[in-house]
């Protein structure tokens, strides 16, 4: 057991050691800076920086475990059987790292980024299952990003951007869950206050495992991060854009309070549905307690 989590966990803290080589000693991280936006931040290609938060949530409970998933692709091949019985608490934990490709690029206006994150739920604590991994997410991206700078609404304009995403489960029948998109982005400041908008393409697939998700998960999210005194609070909700009784979509709120240089106790809420793929038409309220080694800003 402990060379397992050993094994897990080791890349994160690794990375959290790693911080100097691409962090300030301020903790609280503009959007200039993360994204490399103008002269002053430039760090050059081929070196790794943070993308999404890192963490890592030892508890994280559910009030709905998904222990029959199914696909609306109306294909008995994504029906899972009954009978598993998932514990409601497991472990949860993120990578996601972004490298610059290209720089300068489209007339010296752009940047080309190729990201990862992977994100896992682990029945850590379920030992009738041997422990499995639940749902493991891979997620790798392409990103071109451009610095922009205006006014809008009082919010200072910072990037505007588009992403080829792709995002899997790796799994095979019934459980197999994929799909590719095409993320817009923006993202304003003002203040402590950070914003990033992404609506998004759901590109067709010949063989779709699940040509529903867009109903539960959304077309659309909105990240608003507060960061003040080492404090980071943000709220990612995400919409299906249909206002009538189809109306869904899911909201994560993270706290994450300082304990000592870059780590800091988090605390997770999550509503909703999605939280993986394989619960994309799944709802349940989730509640986890860890540590954040990277945020958002």
């Amino acid at each position: 057991m402990r060379l397992s989590l050993l094994l897990v966990f080791l890349p994160a803290l690794c990375f959290a050691q790693n911080q100097s080589l691409f962090q300030k000693k301020n903790l609280e991280r503009n959007m200039s800076e993360r994204w490399e936006l103008d002269s002053v931040h430039r760090k050059g290609t081929f070196l790794i920086s943070p993308y999404k938060p890192i963490y890592v949530l030892p508890m994280r409970w559910s009030s709905n475990p998904n222990e029959q998933p199914y696909s609306g692709n109306g294909s008995e091949d994504y029906v899972a059987e009954p009978g598993v019985n998932y514990n409601n608490i497991e472990a949860k934990f993120q990578l996601s790292l972004k490298i610059k490709i290209l720089e300068n690029v489209l007339w010296g206006k752009a940047d080309l980024w190729a990201a990862y994150t992977q994100k896992s739920h682990w029945q850590l604590y379920n030992n009738e299952l041997s422990r499995p991994f639940r749902e493991i997410n891979y997620e790798p991206e392409l990103i071109l990003n451009f610095p922009v700078h205006f006014s809008f609404l009082g919010f200072d304009a910072k990037m505007v951007g588009v992403a080829f995403n792709h995002e899997s489960n790796g799994k095979s029948l019934p459980f197999s869950r994929s799909w590719n998109r095409i993320i817009f982005h923006a993202g304003f400041e003002r203040g402590d206050w950070s914003f990033y908008v992404r609506p998004w393409l759901k590109l067709r697939a010949e063989k779709d495992e699940n040509p529903d998700i867009n109903k539960y998960i959304g077309k659309a999210d909105l990240n608003v991060i507060y960061t003040k005194n080492g404090n980071v609070f943000s709220f990612i909700g995400s919409h299906n854009l249909q206002f009538d009784t189809t109306l869904r979509g899911a909201g994560t709120f993270s706290w994450s309070y300082p304990i000592q240089g870059n780590l800091k106790a988090q605390l997770q809420i999550s509503h909703g549905f999605g939280e993986t793929l394989i619960d994309y038409n799944n709802v349940q309220t989730t509640i986890g307690l860890g540590i954040s080694l990277v945020e958002w800003l």
